[in-house]
């Protein structure tokens, strides 16, 4: 199995012509081929400067997705417009109010808000990544990864009164999501994807900051069993279906959107049972700030298994010093051994399209510090 240092969560800034292509695409004034023409050129330019800057794999920057999750919906029959569950308490400076956007989650990107709530027997109509996975196997100039959300964050789309007019409880639906996400897996890992992520973001996202703990546990969901459930569907993805050569990582943050954030809290809560229990190779983990508590849970990660830290923020454009990386490593290493650890950014660049409040510029200067840092670290 590949080792790789300089990693990355998967997403990056869309350039402006993108942006430009998907709202003519929106208001019907381009048609499909011009879409995917504009989304070839923007993939094409990324790589480019994925191998100009020296990263350990690559990316197609999620520049065919709208936002990390809309996949997905897209993908498969059964999803329908409306308001998905949620606690919405995003934290950060205020959110501008988008006139003409429904829902409860966070409107500061246009087409944010994908048809995701649970309205009809789920079914696969058609791949989910298969056009990603092809185009990157034909121009990466090296390993690349894929990335697929959980199938348990879609249950913020059971809603009561509707969904269960399909799915008697949200488990039924689960089980629906989770064969459909471990049948495109599977299919990845046929065509000798060298690299799959799943974007299981709940385990901090909502179980680790104890005030949302509090607020699911009245709205009548048991953190500790949504803990299980999430870790049983994510194993249940991958289970199987390990090849030589194939790396399975697992992606965990507090909310990536327009630089803001969601949850904080350290992963004390979750650690144990995570870690412990997840089967996967690779745990990419947000540590950039203080609210991702410290180094210690780390103990609990099993022999063999790399962390990859997420030191350095997507979310603002200063720089990090590069002493001040290294100095965390090493603390870090008093947890796992350098050789499991590897360096990534905490998250991706623009986890919705819109992308988070940084500059061109600022994307590729932490890009070259996270290359130099690990070339560094493990020379």
């Amino acid at each position: 199995m590949r080792t790789y240092r300089a990693d990355h969560v998967g997403s990056f800034l869309r350039p402006p012509e993108l942006l430009e292509a998907r709202a003519a695409h929106a208001e019907g004034r381009l048609d499909d081929a011009g879409l995917r023409q504009n989304e070839d050129a923007a993939i094409l330019a990324m790589l480019a400067l994925e191998q100009e800057v020296g990263l350990d794999v690559y990316s197609d920057g999620e520049y065919r997705r709208g936002m990390w999750i809309t996949g997905l919906p897209a993908a498969v029959d059964g999803f329908g417009p409306g308001a998905m569950l949620n606690i919405r308490n995003w934290r950060g400076r205020p959110l501008p109010y988008v006139p003409g956007q429904t829902g409860t989650r966070h409107p500061a990107a246009a087409g944010q808000n994908p048809p995701a709530v649970i309205v009809g027997t789920l079914s696969p109509k058609r791949r989910i990544t298969g056009a990603e996975s092809a185009f990157l196997a034909q121009h990466a100039k090296g390993p690349f990864k894929i990335t697929i959300p959980s199938p348990a964050w879609y249950l913020r789309g059971f809603i009561p009164g509707t969904s269960d007019r399909v799915y008697p409880t949200p488990q039924d639906a689960l089980r629906d999501l989770t064969a459909i996400v471990r049948g495109e897996v599977a299919a990845l890992v046929g065509e000798g994807v060298p690299y799959v992520q799943i974007d299981s973001i709940r385990y901090v996202f909502d179980f680790t900051d104890e005030e949302r703990r509090r607020a699911w546990d009245e709205l009548g969901v048991d953190p500790d069993r949504a803990v299980d459930e999430n870790i049983a569907a994510d194993n249940a993805v991958i289970d199987g279906l390990a090849k030589d050569g194939v790396t399975f990582g697992l992606h965990m943050c507090r909310g990536n959107n327009r630089s803001r954030w969601f949850a904080e809290g350290g992963y004390d809560t979750i650690a144990e049972k995570a870690f412990g229990q997840l089967h996967f190779d690779r745990f990419l983990l947000e540590y950039d700030s203080d609210r991702a508590g410290g180094f210690a849970p780390l103990r609990f990660v099993p022999k063999g298994k790399t962390v990859v830290l997420g030191l350095i923020s997507t979310k603002v454009p200063q720089l990090e010093s590069r002493d001040d990386l290294l100095r965390r490593i090493g603390e870090a290493a008093k947890y796992v051994p350098m050789e499991h650890l590897a360096l990534s950014p905490q998250c991706g660049f623009a986890s919705v399209a819109a992308g988070n409040e940084i500059s061109w510029d600022d994307q590729r200067r932490k890009l070259e510090l996270l290359v130099e840092t690990a070339r560094h670290a493990w020379r």
